[in-house]
């Protein structure tokens, strides 16, 4: 059995909650926060604070906080004796130096306010400043994830510049996507199975293989009348941008 406690109130400590209480080998020993209101997700489920001073023995605490906030709870943590770990994907371990026993403990997914997902395919990437207590992520990650990955500081670092581009950028495109329909008054939703299926292809095919379109086909004729449809300036600066990437990846010159 690992104890943890948990330290945050924010999407990822919402979830990471939900996902240990049904962990059979993990248990919650209590969740730490500024304000009370802010733990109402905790209520009657587990033990819950605000008092940093007080909080329990445990076998790993977890700071789910924002990346500006690490440094500054970890300094208020300093007197905690057990393995203490971060989730962030962009901050390095070595950010939790104070304390003996430090490491990462990155869910690599994207977390929504209000909504409670599944663990069991999330990566959880793992990194400790000693092998005992990797063993020790290794088994708590596997109590909630099948897919536990061992990854250095760097490598996570690289891995979240790559996660921005498929999922904030991603979802950028989105925006205006439904940005055009709206200015055009068409429903957004008549694009939703054209983004299933484009997400599914992945399952068989990588992404170079995947690309369709006007750009990576040349067809400069239903480019440049896209072009004339766009009036924002910029909506056309992202097509152009996109689509001449697209055409030197697949070798097309204008």
């Amino acid at each position: 059995m690992i104890s943890v406690v948990l330290i945050g109130t924010g999407n990822v400590a919402q979830n990471m909650f939900h996902a240990f209480l049904e962990a059979p080998n993990v248990v919650v020993e209590e969740v730490v926060g500024r304000r009370v209101n802010a733990l109402d997700f905790v209520m009657g489920k587990a033990k819950f604070t605000t008092d940093f001073n007080q909080i329990p023995k445990a076998d790993v605490y977890i700071l789910a906080v924002s990346d500006d906030a690490i440094a500054e709870v970890s300094k208020e943590l300093s007197y905690l004796k057990g393995l203490v770990v971060h989730t962030s994907g962009g901050t390095p371990m070595d950010i939790l130096h104070i304390h003996n026993r430090y490491g990462v403990f990155y869910p690599l997914q994207t977390f929504t306010k209000g909504k409670i997902i599944s663990f069991e395919s999330i990566p959880m990437g793992i990194e400790a400043n000693a092998k005992e207590d990797l063993e020790i992520l290794g088994t708590l990650g596997s109590a909630i994830s099948t897919r536990v990955t061992k990854i250095s500081s760097e490598q996570r670092n690289i891995l979240h510049v790559a996660a921005v581009f498929v999922n904030n950028f991603t979802n950028y495109m989105y925006t205006v996507g439904e940005e055009i329909c709206a200015e055009n008054g068409l429903d957004f939703n008549l694009l939703k199975p054209l983004i299933k299926e484009t997400a599914a292809k992945l399952d068989d095919l990588s992404p170079l293989e995947a690309q369709t379109g006007p750009a990576k086909r040349g067809d400069q004729q239903t480019l440049h009348n896209h072009l004339t449809i766009l009036k924002k300036a910029n909506q056309r600066e992202l097509y152009i941008l996109l689509s001449n990437e697209i055409k030197r990846r697949h070798g097309e010159k204008l």
